[in-house]
């Protein structure tokens, strides 16, 4: 029962509240857990299994449908869904799949469990989950952070990174971001842009604690605003200004969010099509985005996937991925729109 209660213990489905969701992956009508428990015990049961069931059915349920199949699971077979999934599929669709057992904000905080645990640290994907969540899907990150892993999510963060990096992810772990207002401060919008520009272009050296303390505690419009506006200062626009004034992965962090201030679901399409035609198809990355925004905004990342590179984000997961793998992304993505 370990891992059923582990991931299906809670359920929290408290997205963004204040963000509009986009989601690929709907709740399923007609939706009855025991027909679709005993299909997937079949399907798990079969000489050779089944995959092509599997995928079927989970990819087309919400997280709290999937939680409804795994408990009704147990009631039929006395055995627990994930470890039987676990048992049954492997390679990169067993990955897809039991990602799919968790709720997003389990699955984004065991991606980031797994990115600082063990030795050296990915800061990639770090920087990915941490740059580019919303205030209202950290909160909820760093709950259920605490619940599955016994953690504080800030100390475990303050542990594996260090300097103006480690400064700039606490800052965000912390969640200050105001609010989106209805009445936009033209002033405070004024103020923020020169603080940039005074803080980093127009000096020696760059004044890293102005900058994120203005970007993890601005809210999202207001810094589109402020963006705008510090192009009337800075000969450079901000990512321009980013790649002058800091390196390394403090400066990833600075862009990843910028980008994702300005546009998400461009910044998530981006990182797909990267992440496909980069030599050696990075699927980590491709699996962590479809499952993790698949009821988020994997809707708007395919239409903006079409509008940048011509051709679907289906057909680029049809050349460049294979099998039962290829099959399951498919069935996060839906249909072409």
């Amino acid at each position: 029962m370990s891992m059923v209660s582990e991931f299906l213990g809670q359920l929290s489905l408290n997205i963004g509240a204040h963000e509009p969701t986009f989601p690929t992956v709907v709740p399923a009508v007609d939706f009855d857990p025991d027909r679709d428990a005993a299909r997937i015990e079949t399907a798990i049961k079969t000489k050779g299994v089944d995959e092509q069931t599997i995928i079927d059915v989970l990819t087309k349920r919400t997280y709290s449908q999937r939680r409804d199949i795994a408990f009704a699971y147990e009631r039929r077979a006395k055995k627990d869904m994930i470890s039987a999934l676990k048992g049954a599929l492997s390679g990169s669709v067993e990955t897809v799949i039991l990602g799919l057992m968790k709720s997003t904000a389990q699955y984004d905080a065991s991606e980031i469990r797994g990115s600082i645990k063990g030795l050296g640290t990915d800061e990639e994907t770090l920087i990915e989950i941490l740059c580019s969540r919303s205030n209202d899907e950290l909160v909820e990150i760093k709950k259920v952070y605490k619940e599955l892993f016994k953690k504080e999510l800030d100390k475990d963060v303050a542990g594996d990174t260090s300097g103006n990096f480690a400064k700039l992810l606490l800052a965000l772990v912390q969640t200050k971001r105001a609010e989106p207002s209805s009445i936009v401060d033209y002033e405070k919008i004024d103020e923020d842009a020169r603080a940039l520009y005074d803080a980093g272009v127009k000096i020696r050296g760059t004044d890293v604690p102005t900058w994120i303390s203005i970007m993890s505690e601005r809210s999202v419009p207001h810094l589109q605003k402020v963006f705008q506006r510090y192009k009337s200062y800075s000969p450079y626009d901000m990512q321009e200004s980013i790649q002058k004034e800091v390196k390394g992965d403090l400066q990833r962090s600075f862009l990843v969010l910028v980008q994702c201030f300005e546009n998400k679901q461009l910044y998530f399409a981006n990182r797909l099509n990267e992440a496909m035609k980069s030599k050696g198809a990075k699927e980590k990355i491709v699996t962590r985005i479809i499952v993790s925004r698949c009821e988020v905004d994997l809707k708007k990342i395919c239409s903006e996937f079409k509008t940048n590179y011509g051709q679907s984000l289906q057909k680029t997961i049809l050349e460049h991925t294979k099998g039962d793998y290829q099959k399951a992304l498919l069935g996060l993505c839906g249909p072409e729109q």
